[in-house]
C-alpha cells in the first residue's frame, strides 16, 4: 500500500482537525444554496473533510476520494480545496481507480504547480499508471506512459524521496519494454521474417541496452543473421555477446549456431552492433 509522505500527511490532517473557530465561517458560506446533486448534498466544508477522513480511516477509498472530491467542488476557492484535491488522487489509487488517480493528479498539477506537495502528484501520477502496465503481449501504450512519467518524477524533483523509487521502476519499465521488442522479434523470426526479426532485436541493443533482455537478443541476432548467410554479422553478434556474457547459455546457443558451418565468434569493429556496445560498455 502506498504510503502518504510523513510530511505531507501531518499538512492533510492538519486540515481535518481544525477547532471550530473556522466552522462557523465556512458555513456562512454555504448557506443560502441549492444542493448540486442527489448524492452530495452541499455541507459546511469542515463536515465534507472530516467525513471524507472516517471513509479513509474505514479503507472506504471510493467513497473517501468521493468525498474529498466533493471538497473541491463545493468549494473550490478555499484552502482546503488543495488539500482534498491532492488526498482525491491517493484515494483513488488506494481503491486501485488508477485512470481516476492520474485524472486527479494532473488536475492537482494543473492547479498547483507550486505547491509543496506537488512533487507528490507527479508521483502519484507515475506510480498510477505503472500499475496499468500490462503483460507483454498487449499493447503497451500504458508501459510508455509509465516510463514518461517516472522519469519526470526523477527530472524534476531529484532530490526527493520518490526519485529513488521511480528510479526503480524506471529499469522495470525499460526492460518490460524491451520484452515487448523480444516478444515481436521471436515471433517474426519463427515465421522466417530475418529482416523484421532483426529490427525488433536491433531496437532492443541500441534503446535498452541496460535491460536483461540484452544477452538473448544478441543470441537471436546470431540465429537470424546466420539463416539470411550474413556470417559476418552472426559472427560479430556472437562475438559481442560472448565478450560481455561468457557464462551465459545464450552465449552457449549463439557458439552452437556459428559451429554448423565451423565458424567462430569474430567481432567486425565496423558492425553496427560492435559500434552500439562502444557506446554503452
Amino acid at each position: 500500500m502506498l504510503q502518504l509522505p510523513r510530511g505531507l500527511a501531518a499538512v492533510l490532517v492538519v486540515g481535518c482537525t481544525l477547532g471550530l473557530s473556522g466552522c462557523s465561517w465556512f458555513e456562512s458560506q454555504t448557506k443560502g444554496k441549492e444542493e448540486r446533486d442527489a448524492t452530495y448534498q452541499e455541507r459546511p466544508i469542515d463536515q465534507i473533510y472530516s467525513d471524507a477522513w472516517k471513509k479513509v480511516n474505514n479503507g472506504d477509498w471510493a467513497d473517501a476520494a468521493k468525498q474529498f472530491a466533493e471538497v473541491e467542488r463545493q468549494h473550490p476557492y478555499s484552502v482546503w480545496a488543495r488539500r482534498a484535491s491532492l488526498m482525491s488522487a491517493y484515494c483513488f489509487y488506494q481503491g486501485n481507480k488508477y485512470t481516476e488517480a492520474v485524472s486527479a493528479a494532473d488536475n492537482y498539477i494543473s492547479l498547483h504547480p507550486g505547491s509543496k506537495e506537488v512533487a507528490y502528484a507527479f508521483y502519484l501520477k507515475a506510480v498510477s499508471l505503472y500499475e496499468q502496465i500490462v503483460d507483454v503481449e498487449r499493447d503497451q501504450s500504458n508501459t510508455e506512459a509509465a516510463l514518461v512519467a517516472l522519469q519526470d518524477v526523477v527530472q524534476r524533483f531529484p532530490e526527493s524521496e520518490y526519485a529513488r523509487d521511480a528510479t526503480l521502476k524506471i529499469d522495470l519499465t525499460l526492460d518490460h519494454l524491451a520484452g515487448k521488442q523480444m516478444e515481436v522479434g521471436r515471433y517474426y523470426l519463427n515465421k522466417g521474417d530475418y529482416i523484421g526479426a532483426i529490427n525488433r532485436f536491433r531496437t532492443v541493443v541500441e534503446q535498452y541496452q541496460k535491460t536483461t533482455q540484452i544477452a538473448e537478443a544478441l543470441e537471436r541476432l546470431t540465429e537470424a543473421y546466420f539463416s539470411l548467410g550474413l556470417t559476418k554479422e552472426a559472427q560479430t553478434a556472437a562475438a559481442v555477446l560472448g565478450h560481455n556474457y561468457p557464462g551465459s547459455p545464450w552465449y552457449q546457443d549463439a557458439y552452437a549456431i556459428l559451429q554448423k558451418k565451423k565458424l567462430q565468434p569474430e567481432e567486425d569493429k565496423g558492425s553496427w552492433i560492435s559500434r552500439a556496445f562502444d557506446k554503452i560498455l
